[in-house]
């Protein structure tokens, strides 16, 4: 495959996407829910959604040096595929608390690498093309959206008791294509220890802190926004409706990605971000309207949209050849892994006590703090090579 032409890559690298992000429309908005209506209580729901973020911190890591250390990656990342398939089947078995806590933090050992493998095997392939990414990435986008939206009305005819065999039958045909991805990686003479240095760079600690915060912040919307709905009272065709408007913003700014990193720095794109960020929360903190509410969501293509592209392209800019997929697990691990186990555990310990209201306005000042620290970054690289 040539590093200089980015088309095939949406017939063998796209597909990844869409199929990765398909189960996660299904898991993301409504498995929560269904553990809801199980009757697990919110501590019950933060600690099942703490134990599978503890496994986005941990094994990211490991498989990613792994990987890196042995040449293996497409090796690994297809048998996590089908491991972490098999194990999500147990689910069908159970709905008991303490089982299901075992079988999200086994599925989470091997669930764990692989979006951050994805993200390495396109960053190589893209070569020279980087700034193409979001193009890619809009894949998965379209594919969330078809599902909440299909799912939405679905669930409300069939109710939430077929989300674990859905995710299940997503995974498996997601586990069958992972053949099919390509065995690209740039291999440099780089020595291990070189390539590891940059993580203690006070740059790489800045932002990857910030970026740990930006998540924080995110735990109440991705833990409770569709319970916090519900209790509003509007039906789950509302909930599908919100968070397919949420994705379609986002595709808006990724297949534009290019235009916009040539315009604007990774920086500014990236202060922009968490500003957004603290905006949006505070909306969700002051107003229960489903209008306000919905047209919040379209704030998402820079809370999520744009701050994950930056995010991923900066992290590789920072990143030598020698540790590209180390690279990409390490942003991928602290900020959905640490900064989603933080926000998901803090936000279930709270939500009975607080609410989501109140929890959403703690978002907010998170979200701000974690802008005000890049933003000090930013400016100190800034006087540094005035």
């Amino acid at each position: 495959m040539s590093h200089n032409s980015s088309r095939p890559l949406f017939l063998v690298i796209g597909p990844q996407y869409f199929l990765y992000f398909g189960v996660m429309g299904v898991f993301l908005p409504f498995f929560n829910l269904y553990c809801y209506h199980l009757g697990f209580s919110g501590f019950q729901i933060g600690v099942l959604s703490g134990i599978r973020s503890v496994a986005l911190v941990v094994f990211p890591l490991f498989w990613g040096l792994v990987a890196d250390r042995f040449h293996a990656r497409r090796k690994i990342y297809i048998v996590c595929n089908l491991a972490s398939t098999l194990i999500w089947a147990l689910l069908l078995f159970t709905s008991e608390f303490s089982a299901m806590a075992v079988i999200i933090a086994l599925y989470g050992v091997f669930y764990a690498p692989i979006i951050s493998f994805l993200e390495a095997f396109t960053m190589d392939a893209l070569g020279d093309d980087k700034q193409s990414y979001g193009r890619l990435r809009a894949y998965g986008s379209i594919s969330f959206i078809l599902t909440v939206l299909i799912l939405g009305k679905v669930l409300d005819l069939a109710g939430v008791g077929i989300i674990v065999a859905l995710i299940l039958a997503g995974s498996l045909v997601q586990a069958a294509a992972a053949f099919n991805i390509p065995d690209v990686q740039i291999r440099k003479q780089v020595s291990e220890r070189d390539g590891l240095r940059f993580f203690l760079r006070p740059r790489v600690l800045v932002f990857l802190t910030c970026a740990f915060l930006m998540l924080v912040s995110h735990g109440t919307y991705y833990g409770f926004y569709s319970i916090h709905l519900e209790t509003l009272g509007m039906d789950k065709t509302f909930i599908g409706i919100s968070w397919a408007l949420a994705s379609t913003a986002e595709i808006l700014v990724m297949v534009k990605s290019d235009r916009l990193f040539a315009r604007f720095s990774l920086e500014k794109v990236l202060v922009f971000s968490f500003i957004v960020a603290a905006l949006r929360w505070l909306i969700l903190y002051t107003t229960a309207s489903p209008l306000i509410i919905l047209l919040s969501q379209v704030l998402h293509a820079v809370t999520y949209g744009t701050f994950h592209m930056a995010s991923i392209l900066y992290i590789d800019r920072l990143t030598p050849d020698a540790s590209k997929t180390m690279g990409q697990a390490v942003n991928n691990a602290v900020t959905y892994g640490l900064g989603l186990v933080v926000g998901f555990l803090f936000s279930g310990i709270l939500y009975e006590r607080l609410g989501a209201y109140n929890l959403f306005g703690i978002s907010s000042s998170i979200a701000l703090a974690a802008g005000v620290g890049f933003c000090g970054l930013y400016f100190f690289e800034r006087e540094k090579h005035a």
